[in-house]
């Protein structure tokens, strides 16, 4: 009896942790991907990214979905803010280039401020530890549009320069994720100004 609670607690840690994704101090997994930035697809580099400072990488369920919209206008809104702590965003889901390219462009969401890359496979979603709940495909978006994919948790990774993940977001609203994505993109301007 002792082992069949000892199994299911430890299988129970297992699934927790699956969940959970990667965490502060793993190696980010670098991806290359097709990406959307203002309605224009092209090849996106996790790593060329990261070239130029920290990247938040953040995954959403679905373009169009209702707390996605609301995440990617926050995203928008705060692009310059993100910019001035040498920050770049992009965000992951299980979206067809050709919904990305709408989603990207689009004045009221993305507004064409950042990228938003293709992960229709969930691979670089299961790189990073996180699940696909295919159970979500064929749900309809904002537009009345059906989803024909499954959906990501929403989480954020903001990821150093040097690969490592400096923290994970999740379990927060759309635009609290956002939020804590640039007190975290801002608190690291101010410890690398400190130790100059």
């Amino acid at each position: 009896m002792k082992r069949f609670f000892l199994g299911s607690a430890l299988s129970l840690l297992v699934a927790f942790s699956a969940l959970a994704g990667l965490q502060e101090g793993d190696v980010a997994p670098d991806f290359e991907t097709q990406a959307s930035f203002a309605g224009k697809p092209f090849a996106y580099s996790l790593k060329e990214a990261r070239g130029k400072g920290p990247v938040v990488v953040y995954f959403y369920p679905t373009a169009y979905g209702r707390g996605c919209n609301i995440q990617a206008r926050t995203f928008a809104i705060n692009h310059d803010k993100f910019a001035a702590a040498s920050a770049t965003i992009v965000g992951v889901s299980l979206d067809s280039i050709e919904r990305l390219n709408e989603f990207s462009a689009d004045p009221d969401y993305c507004a064409s401020k950042f990228p938003v890359a293709s992960d229709t496979d969930g691979k670089i979603a299961n790189a990073y530890g996180l699940s696909v709940d295919e159970s979500k495909t064929g749900r309809l978006d904002s537009r009345g549009v059906q989803v024909n994919h499954g959906a990501i948790a929403r989480t954020t990774f903001v990821v150093a320069a040097d690969g490592k993940i400096v923290a994970s977001v999740g379990d927060l609203q759309p635009a609290e994720n956002v939020e804590k994505a640039l007190e975290i993109v801002q608190g690291l301007g101010k410890s690398a100004q400190a130790g100059q």
